[in-house]
């Protein structure tokens, strides 16, 4: 090996040299160096040279082995497809039970619910603050009466859902339990993911209403409730996509995504848990950006260093609670509202590292995402994209077909590395909600943001038809839109639901919730209780705001 090594090296050797006498002073490099989105310097050649360190079974494993960083099952795709889960919501719960039967019809394998934004910060669509707001970023649920027509003909023990919602995660999900218990399915049966990652809200997001402190003890008392109640239902989705949104690099989406994992698990011990009995369903949620090897990497990294934590920090023995399982999305920070069909052959290559990286679920982002919620005939060009990268291009034969690359592997270690430095300044700020309070994400997030966004003003970063070969182009067409007698029409219902429903009821569970959440009980059955009177998610969102107050997030500059 020692040789082999010496006569690579001369052998490098004499190719650089060659590189720079002969062949550079004709034919230049188009830049003086190459970086990742992270900025990590890419080299011209790598060799095995750069992997020298590697340990296989140490650093790599065996597909579904510690330290997982090949893949957290031993098949993967060879014995199944990741879920196709489609992210849907738009207007009513009507016209979004339309657009989930359509998505499962054209072969999608699982639901993803997009909320809206009165729903997601806890307001009914009669207050005052919804005015304008109702049913346009998402689906507007105001009361179980709303979730039962969102999955009405839609069997809840044969699908998979998705709830992006996170202050108000307890209200919606004991909204689907209820919803399935009208159905005859046990709560057992269900299968799925509530988003319920608050920290990222106070980082990225902002759709957050409570501080920090009860806001964590919401988040615990889901994982308290689904450890003894949902054995098949992930009850927390720490979310790296929204950080990467607002701006984040590959490295920084999965360091502040992994501090926060660190602070819910920290929680989630301080509250009386133990590690074996919730982290086996943590998931993770990352974006897929377009620096398309990094990506890769970026996930292949991510899943050794939350192994290594789970094992070497919190002492977890059942390899569950040391796998990260995570769902990606496309990126829609990088569509573009110009030459919006460009978007279809960004969403593949993004699509496309997700699989290479080992993803459980993909959402592929539509075309005109950039201009309204997507039309149907852009979801479903959406969906044929990962389903022509599943069945068509023989990706998914073998498990993890880029490991071993020496430009992975180097590269994976790299962002392993650059990762690790950032959490280590989190603990050493006293962890990740700590670092919140102290605007450290935020600061570090605003400051990449502004760097790539004056990289492409510059021109230094190419966006196809943004900055480089623009044209022409008419506007666009057929973009789908929410009609405004959404908002007048769902008022109406909840008008009309609030004169039916047993009144006194809904008094006798929010006083039980209000008295509940002034202790120490856990409030999700409290909260099932109030959302099977048909409390509506407001008046419970209120009987909390009562008794924890409301978060104001102080200015970062």
């Amino acid at each position: 090996m020692e040789q082999n090594n010496k006569d690579l090296t001369f052998t490098l050797e004499q190719w650089e040299q060659k590189l720079e006498q002969k062949v550079l002073p004709r034919l230049p490099e188009r830049k003086q160096e190459f970086l990742t989105h992270s900025g990590i310097p890419v080299k011209r050649v790598y060799t095995p040279l750069d992997t020298n360190d590697l340990n296989y079974v140490e650093d790599l494993g065996l597909p579904g082995e510690y330290p997982f960083t090949r893949a957290v099952q031993p098949t993967m795709y060879r014995g199944r497809l990741w879920t196709m889960r489609q992210y849907a919501g738009f207007g009513t719960a009507e016209e979004t039970n339309k657009r989930f039967k359509y998505l499962l019809e054209q072969g999608q394998t699982g639901l993803s619910v997009a909320f809206d934004l009165p729903t997601q910060i806890g307001y009914d669509s009669d207050h005052s603050l919804s005015y304008g707001e109702v049913g346009k970023v998402g689906v507007a649920i105001d009361s179980l009466q709303d979730m039962e027509t969102l999955f009405n003909g839609i069997p809840l023990d044969k699908v998979s859902t998705s709830m992006t919602i996170n202050s108000p995660a307890a209200i919606l999900l004991a909204m689907y339990i209820a919803v399935a218990e009208k159905q005859g399915v046990a709560p057992d049966k269900l299968s799925g993911t509530i988003q319920n990652d608050i920290l990222k809200e106070y980082i990225a997001r902002g759709t957050y209403i409570f501080p920090p402190d009860p806001s964590m003890r919401l988040v615990t008392d889901i994982f308290s409730y689904c450890s003894g109640n949902l054995p098949n239902w992930n009850s927390i989705s720490i979310s790296g996509y929204h950080i990467r949104e607002a701006g984040a690099t590959a490295v920084q989406e999965i360091a502040f995504t992994i501090a926060n994992g660190i602070a819910y698990v920290e929680a989630a011990i301080k509250s009386g848990l133990k590690v074996d009995e919730f982290a086996p369903r943590l998931s993770f949620f990352f974006n897929a950006h377009l620096n398309f090897f990094e990506e890769i990497a970026k996930f292949r990294a991510a899943r050794r260093i939350w192994a290594k934590i789970m094992k070497e920090r919190f002492g977890a023995k059942d390899p569950k609670s040391q796998m990260l399982r995570f769902h990606t999305q496309t990126a829609g920070c990088t569509l573009t509202a110009q030459q919006p069909d460009t978007n279809i052959m960004r969403v593949a290559f993004q699509a496309l590292s997700a699989v290479l990286g080992g993803t459980q679920s993909l959402h592929t982002n539509s075309r005109d995402e950039a201009l309204a919620l997507p039309s149907e005939d852009s979801v479903l060009i959406a969906l044929r994209t990962q389903q022509v990268i599943a069945y068509e291009t023989g990706v998914t034969d073998t498990v993890d077909p880029l490991g071993g690359s020496y430009f992975i592997e180097t590269l994976t270690n790299q962002v392993e590395k650059a990762a690790m430095e950032y959490i280590s300044k989190i603990e050493s700020m006293g962890g990740a909600v700590r670092a919140i309070e102290e605007g450290f994400q935020q600061m570090e997030i605003q400051d990449s943001a502004y760097n790539y966004q004056m990289e492409i003003e510059s021109g230094e970063r190419v966006v196809i038809g943004v900055n480089k070969y623009q044209i022409e182009e008419k506007a666009s067409l057929n973009l789908l839109k929410v009609d405004p007698v959404v908002e007048e029409n769902q008022k109406n219902k909840l008008k009309v639901l609030k004169e039916q429903r047993n009144q006194s009821d809904v008094d006798r569970t929010l006083a039980r919730l209000k008295n509940a959440a002034g202790g120490s009980d856990n409030l999700m059955p409290h909260i099932l209780e109030a959302v099977r009177a048909y409390a509506t998610l407001g008046e419970i969102c209120d009987v909390l705001r009562e008794v924890f107050g409301e978060y104001q997030q102080r200015a970062i500059f």
